[in-house]
């Protein structure tokens, strides 16, 4: 008897909505609501102050130093205080890279503490790294944006935030699609970095579409992420798991069957300690077919090609080892 082919569930439409803030009152409330109510008042405002008081404090370090300053403190940190996610970290590790020795696999996530750590004290130094990126093949990106609209597509590897001074610097006015970071501190960071570095920023989720399919109409220049750990679970690249069309892979095809739009993935590496090399890979356009809805997994299984094998190399950077395969 023959296989039937099974046909991909339709994507759900994702509504991003931020958490809520519980009134003050509550506080006085009966216990549950009381609880939620403190978490959010008391303990999260004294995060909230310590996010910020590092954030600007860590202004005043040199760049090393700041950086540095991470990698110690993702080493520390991590191990400790998140044993989830190291958990799941070794898990992945096993499965991605099994022939490799359990030593081997400890120093990959250890280094990818390193680069967590490092990532998120550099936020406060973001504009000072541009000058310590040594960038290859960008006129990929340059020719692409001369023949229309262009999708950048990036992976959390390295330190991505280094990426938006250089799309500003050529020019391109790029908008972005990213979900804030929980806190409300660290969200307002990462909204005001990105504001700062050029970035016009798009809602996160479904309210994104309608503003990325526009600004594309009209030649212009959006950037999304194709590696996502979202609720906890890896999206994408697949790591060897069925295609599916949840994530910014089928986003992204989509948005680039509608408007024409040229895709152009590349990535960003950490060479040495606040040093980094860019990679502009060769530009994506996608084959032509008479329904866009026709073979839209063939154009998520081509572009998670391209994405896959960066990611699976560089494990030890790349921000989602510790999400669910």
């Amino acid at each position: 008897m023959a296989e039937q082919q099974v046909e991909p569930k339709k994507r759900q439409a994702w509504i991003y909505q931020r958490p809520p803030s519980p009134p003050l009152w509550d506080l006085f409330a009966g216990a549950e609501r009381r609880r939620i109510a403190f978490r959010y008042h008391v303990t999260g405002n004294i995060q909230n102050a310590l996010d910020l008081a590092v954030h600007f404090g860590l202004k005043a370090f040199p760049i090393d130093t700041c950086s540095n300053i991470g990698a110690w403190l993702g080493t520390f940190a991590i191990p400790r205080w998140h044993k989830g996610a190291v958990r799941k970290a070794r898990q992945n590790l096993l499965q991605l890279l099994p022939d490799a020795t359990e030593a081997e696999r400890e120093a990959v996530l250890r280094r990818n503490w390193q680069s967590q750590g490092r990532i998120m004290t550099e936020f406060s130094i973001i504009g000072r790294l541009s000058k310590r990126v040594v960038w290859h093949n960008l006129e990929r990106v340059i020719d692409a944006k001369k023949n229309g609209p262009v999708i950048m597509v990036g992976l959390h590897l390295g330190n991505w935030e280094v990426l938006g001074p250089k799309l500003v610097e050529l020019g391109f006015e790029p908008s972005a699609n990213y979900t804030p970071p929980s806190g409300r501190a660290r969200a307002w960071i990462a909204d005001r970095l990105r504001v700062k570095l050029g970035y016009r920023l798009m809602p996160p989720g479904k309210d994104g579409i309608r503003p990325a399919i526009k600004i594309l109409r009209n030649g212009g220049v959006i950037s999304i992420f194709c590696d996502e750990g979202f609720a906890g679970k890896i999206r994408g690249p697949f790591l060897g798991r069925p295609p599916h069309l949840e994530g910014n892979l089928a986003v992204v095809v989509r948005l680039a069957r509608m408007t024409g739009a040229t895709i152009c993935p590349g990535y960003i590496l950490r060479t040495n300690g606040a040093n980094f090399e860019a990679f502009a890979l060769p530009s994506l356009v996608l084959p032509p077919r008479e329904n866009s809805d026709d073979g839209i997994i063939d154009d998520i299984v081509l572009l998670n090609s391209i994405i896959e094998p960066v990611t699976r190399a560089h494990l030890d950077q790349w921000y989602f080892l510790d999400s669910a395969l």
